[in-house]
């Protein structure tokens, strides 16, 4: 049988990526900020997705909202 081992230096970049990726799915919060919601309302504006009516009626709804 032959027994293979991980060098230091992989080790360290398998421990690296595992609690990378804990703390990537983990989070504290799924929900967006207010901000990155305006961000991602005039993307779609801009994109095409949705017209001016609809960015003026849910930016106001993000904007009210508490």
């Amino acid at each position: 049988m032959i027994r293979r081992t991980l060098s230091l230096p992989s080790c360290v970049l398998v421990l690296l990526f595992t609690v990378t990726g804990c703390i990537a799915v983990g989070g504290t919060s799924n929900q967006p900020t207010r901000g990155q919601e305006l961000i991602d309302l005039k993307a779609a504006l801009d994109r095409g997705s949705i017209n001016q009516a609809e960015y003026e009626s849910t930016k106001a709804q993000i904007l009210n909202r508490h």
